[in-house]
């Protein structure tokens, strides 16, 4: 089902497009595409974004991260509008009192409750962006990155089985490259953090439910109905 981008040095990148919709239509493809971290990009990487018609980058990072591993973005591709938002707060620091202890289940629920604003920042971003296939990234690309796909996806009406199919299989596209990359580590461990459970996205669909809907959410955080169609638009020709 996914549309896997090929990136040398990406591992978890693909397309929002071909997605089924609840009235029996797909996601337009070469719109949105969702990645893990363009810091490991190298030459042939960034020539390869290119090649993808990249014209825009959301950098969901915390500034600390950005700043130990810098985008190479804004000064190997220039005419790319490059963007930095960071989604959970300013520093992880912050995030982690504000969120507590939240069971993977229940992170994408947790992030809709408590941060709002910066949320509603990162979506706004994304709505005012120029027309052309925009990326946004964090790290791994799997839960900062996966919650803004799966609202994307929600808000373009996409059947809640492929939502959740969407979240978890980065478990699977980043499996091969962190045990590679975390020799020493217990593997056991390593799986644990990469693991994106279908509950999650479940999960997260039930809350805007209770919210009444994806739109009504979007809405109480600030989001206009003229950013709620350009995202809409994004995914949708209708």
């Amino acid at each position: 089902m996914q549309s896997a981008l090929s990136v040398p040095g990406l591992f978890n990148a693909r397309d929002l497009g071909g997605y089924p919709t609840t009235d029996g239509q797909l996601t337009r493809p070469g719109s949105l595409v969702r990645a893990d971290d363009l810091a490991q990009l190298q030459a042939e990487g960034l020539k390869a974004l290119e090649a993808h018609g990249i014209r825009a980058v959301l950098d969901l990072r915390w500034p600390a991260e950005a700043a130990r591993d810098p985008n190479p973005v804004p000064r190997a591709l220039p005419h790319v509008h490059f963007m930095h938002v960071s989604l959970l707060t300013p520093t992880e620091e912050e995030w982690r009192l504000r969120s507590g202890d939240l069971a993977k289940e229940l992170w994408k629920c947790g992030v809709l409750e408590h941060v709002r604003h910066e949320l509603r920042r990162a979506l706004g971003v994304i709505a005012q962006a120029p027309s052309g296939t925009l990326l946004f990234h964090c790290v791994a690309g799997k839960d900062r990155t996966g919650l803004i796909a799966a609202l994307l996806l929600a808000l373009a009406d996409v059947e809640p089985q492929a939502i959740a199919y969407d979240y978890a299989v980065s478990t699977d596209n980043l499996r091969e490259e962190y045990l590679r990359r975390y020799p020493s580590a217990n593997p056991a461990r390593v799986l644990e953090a990469l693991r994106c459970p279908q509950e999650g996205a479940y999960n997260m669909l039930k809350f805007l439910e209770n919210a009444g809907g994806v739109r009504e959410y979007l809405g109480q955080i600030g989001l206009s109905a003229a950013e709620l169609e350009a995202l809409r638009a994004r995914l949708r020709d209708r």
